[in-house]
C-alpha cells in the first residue's frame, strides 16, 4: 500500500510540474538570470592621443601639457629649469574605459573606448599610446593601445562646420590585453546561487520546481524573489561546471506584472501581457480654439480729403488744418473659431488578454497621445489592472 501511494504521489508531482512547463512561455534560465559573482568588472585609464591634425587640446589645457611631460620623461627626455609647453594641437587627453569579463586569461583581448576629456575637436587618425587600466581597486588588470575608429569626422572654418556623428569619442577593437587575472574557485564549489535578473516570487518558485524535476542529486531552496540557492548532494557526480551548464539550458515561464508604459514626447505606448481592463464607458472629445490676426490695408480714393490734423491737445476743440489728398491707413481684424470633435459614448469591453484589451481600446478610434490621456482616465476609474509609468 506504502509503494502504491508512493507512485501515486510521483505521477501527480510529474503532472503537476507538465502543467507549470506548459503554462505560459518558456525562457531559457541563462537569458533571466545570472550566477552570483560571475559578472563583468569595469576598468578605467587616463592616457593620450596621438597624431591628430591640428584637432588636439589647445594650450589652455594644463592637464594635457603635464601628461605630455610626464610620458616624455618616463622616456628619458628631461626638460631642466624650462616650461614645457604644447605647441601643436597634434595631442588630446583621454579617458580610456573598458570592461573585464569573467574567467578572463593572462592575453584575452578586450574592446576599448576612448573619450576626449579636453577641448579637442576630433580624434580622427589619432593613436592610443600604451595606458594602464586599473580596477576598483588600484591594480592594473590591462594595457590598452592602437588606433581609433571614429565612424564619423568634423571639419570646421571660420564660419560653418561640418560633422557626421561624433568625432570625440573612438573604439580600439581587440585594443586592450589583459595582465592581470580575477581568482575563481569555482572547481572548489559544491554550491552556488541564481539570482533573477527582475525579481518575481512566480517566476522564482517555477524555475525552482523545474530545476528540482529536471536534475536529480542536488538541493533547490529559494531564499527570497530574486535568489535560489543551489547545493549538489554527496550523490552528485558531475562537477560544478555541467551542472551549472543543464541548470542555464532550462526553460522556465516567466510571469511579470502588469505594466503599462507611455512615453508622452513621442506618443508610445508598451503594454504587458498581464494588462487586464473592465467594462468602461469611455467619450472622448477634442475642443480647439483657433485665433487668427489678419491685417487690412485701407486706401482712400483720389483727391479724397485728409482726416483733421490736431495742431496741439490744447487745440484739439477749436480747429483742424486739413492736408490734400487722403491717408493709408493699416487696419487689424481677428478673427476666433471654436471647434468640438462630436464623439460618442463607447462602452469598451472587458478584456482579459492583451489583444481584447487592444482590441477594445482601437475601438474608440483614437490617436496613440489621445489614448494616454484616456488610460489615465481609466486607471483613475479604477478599471485599469495595471501599473503606469510615464517616461
Amino acid at each position: 500500500m506504502e509503494t502504491k501511494n508512493t507512485l501515486n504521489y510521483i505521477i501527480i508531482s510529474l503532472i503537476l510540474d507538465l502543467v507549470i512547463i506548459s503554462y505560459g512561455y518558456g525562457a531559457r534560465i541563462k537569458d533571466i538570470a545570472g550566477i552570483r559573482g560571475v559578472r563583468d568588472n569595469q576598468l578605467y585609464g587616463y592616457g593620450l592621443v596621438v597624431g591628430l591634425d591640428g584637432t588636439g587640446d589647445s594650450v589652455k589645457n594644463g592637464f594635457t601639457d603635464q601628461t605630455l611631460a610626464n610620458m616624455l620623461t618616463r622616456q628619458g627626455l628631461t626638460m631642466k629649469n624650462k616650461t614645457f609647453s604644447i605647441k601643436a594641437k597634434n595631442v588630446a587627453a583621454v579617458m580610456v574605459i573598458a570592461d573585464l569579463p569573467p574567467f578572463a586569461k593572462i592575453g584575452t583581448k578586450l574592446d576599448v573606448t576612448v573619450s576626449s576629456i579636453g577641448d579637442a575637436t576630433s580624434l580622427l587618425g589619432g593613436t592610443l599610446p600604451m595606458t594602464p587600466l586599473i580596477g576598483a581597486d588600484g591594480r592594473v588588470y590591462a594595457l590598452a593601445q592602437g588606433p581609433l575608429i571614429i565612424g564619423g569626422f568634423s571639419v570646421s572654418g571660420s564660419s560653418a562646420k561640418i560633422s557626421k556623428n561624433h568625432a570625440t569619442v573612438g573604439r580600439i577593437s581587440n585594443g586592450a590585453t589583459v595582465e592581470r587575472e580575477l581568482s575563481y574557485d569555482f572547481d572548489k564549489k559544491r554550491g552556488f546561487t541564481i539570482d533573477l535578473y527582475q525579481p518575481d516570487f512566480t517566476t522564482c518558485d517555477r524555475m525552482a520546481r523545474i530545476i528540482r524535476s529536471q536534475i536529480p542529486d542536488i538541493s533547490v531552496k529559494i531564499i527570497d524573489s530574486d535568489s535560489i540557492a543551489i547545493h549538489m548532494k554527496d550523490s552528485f557526480k558531475r562537477n560544478i561546471v555541467d551542472l551549472i551548464s543543464s541548470i542555464e539550458e532550462l526553460d522556465v515561464p516567466v510571469d511579470s506584472p502588469a505594466v503599462v508604459v507611455m512615453d508622452e514626447k513621442t506618443g508610445t505606448i508598451v503594454m504587458g501581457e498581464n494588462v487586464r481592463i473592465s467594462t468602461v464607458a469611455v467619450a472622448h472629445g477634442n475642443l480647439s480654439i483657433q485665433v487668427r490676426e489678419d491685417r487690412k490695408v485701407s486706401q482712400p480714393l483720389p483727391f479724397s480729403p485728409a482726416p483733421p490734423i490736431v495742431s496741439s491737445p490744447a487745440k484739439a476743440g477749436k480747429g483742424v488744418t486739413v492736408a490734400p489728398g487722403g491717408q493709408t491707413a493699416i487696419t487689424s481684424q481677428t478673427s476666433i473659431g471654436v471647434s468640438e470633435e462630436k464623439r460618442r459614448l463607447m462602452v469598451v469591453p472587458k478584456g482579459v488578454t492583451i489583444q481584447e484589451v487592444v482590441r477594445g481600446l482601437n475601438a474608440i478610434g483614437v490617436s496613440s497621445r489621445d489614448l494616454i490621456d484616456i488610460l489615465q482616465s481609466i486607471k483613475a476609474a479604477g478599471a485599469l489592472q495595471a501599473d503606469l509609468k510615464i517616461i
